[in-house]
């Protein structure tokens, strides 16, 4: 099911998400539905440029690094963390589903441009 580094890029998620959630008592400093609401705006955003733009456009990278500083909100992912998350997007059946409602290509280019994000990006933790 994928290479090497998509391998860590889960287990990262995996640990990192683990690892937060025993600290903060399962995140209980979140304000999920705001958090919730701040993503839907967002996707429909990104919704609106599947079609025309390409995940490295920078338009595309600011809109991921929006996406980034919400998922901040919870723990501060490293860059293999933030490609894992990613990968679960599009490994994961609801969370599939839940991205593509959006737009049927959400998933492949928001992973796309999230691993550009990655790759180019700064604010990451180790």
């Amino acid at each position: 099911m994928g290479n090497q580094y998509d391998d860590e890029c889960r287990r990262s998620m995996a640990e990192e998400q683990a690892k937060s959630l025993a600290e903060t008592g399962d995140w209980g400093h979140v304000d999920r539905e705001q958090v919730h609401q701040d993503w839907d705006v967002l996707y429909r955003e990104i919704a609106v440029g599947v079609d025309g733009s390409l995940p490295g456009d920078r338009q595309t990278q600011e809109l991921v690094r929006r996406h980034f500083d919400i998922a901040c909100r919870f723990y501060t992912p490293s860059r293999r963390a933030y490609v894992g998350m990613a990968l679960f997007y599009a490994e994961d059946d609801a969370m599939r589903d839940f991205h593509n409602s959006y737009h049927p290509r959400m998933v492949e280019f928001l992973g796309d441009a999230m691993r550009i994000f990655a790759d180019r990006g700064t604010g990451f933790a180790s």
